[in-house]
C-alpha cells in the first residue's frame, strides 16, 4: 500500500473485486459496495449484505436503456460511462471514498447484471484502478 502524501496515494494498490449481488456474500469479500442504480430482485437487503449503496454511480438510466446489456454495444458504452464517470462531480467524491477505503481493506463492487464481462461494473473498476 501506498504512503499518502498531499491527500494522494503514492504507488497506491487498491484491492477493488467484483461479484455478482446473486452470490453469497463472503467475509473476504471485506467492503461491499452495491453499484447498481436499482436493487436487484428477488435479493434481500440481508442475503446481499451491502455496506453501501452508490446509486449515483452507476451509469444514468438513459445510458443504461440505450446499452440494454448487448455486448455488441460494449465498447460504445464503456466510453459513454467513462465519460459520465469523468464529467460528473458526484462520482468523483463516490470514486475517491472507494478508493480510500480500498487503500484500507477490500473493497468488493456489487453489480446485478448476468454477464460477468459486459457489464458497467467491470468498467468501474478498471476506471477506479487506473485513476
Amino acid at each position: 500500500m501506498g504512503e499518502l502524501s498531499g491527500g494522494k496515494a503514492a504507488d497506491a494498490s487498491y484491492s477493488i473485486g467484483l461479484k455478482r449481488i446473486y452470490e453469497p456474500a463472503d467475509p473476504a469479500d471485506g467492503y461491499r459496495i452495491l453499484v447498481d442504480r436499482l436493487w436487484a430482485r428477488g435479493v434481500t437487503k440481508e442475503q446481499a449484505a451491502i455496506d453501501e449503496w452508490m446509486k449515483d454511480i452507476a451509469p444514468s438510466p438513459a445510458l443504461r436503456r440505450w446499452f440494454g446489456h448487448l455486448p455488441e454495444r460494449f465498447t460504445a458504452f464503456k466510453e459513454r460511462y467513462t465519460r459520465e464517470l469523468e464529467e460528473n462531480p458526484a462520482c468523483a467524491g463516490l470514486a475517491e471514498s472507494i478508493r480510500e477505503r480500498a487503500l484500507e481493506q477490500k473493497v468488493t463492487l456489487v453489480y446485478a447484471a448476468k454477464d460477468p464481462v459486459h457489464n458497467h461494473a467491470n468498467v468501474l473498476q478498471e476506471w477506479l484502478i487506473s485513476r
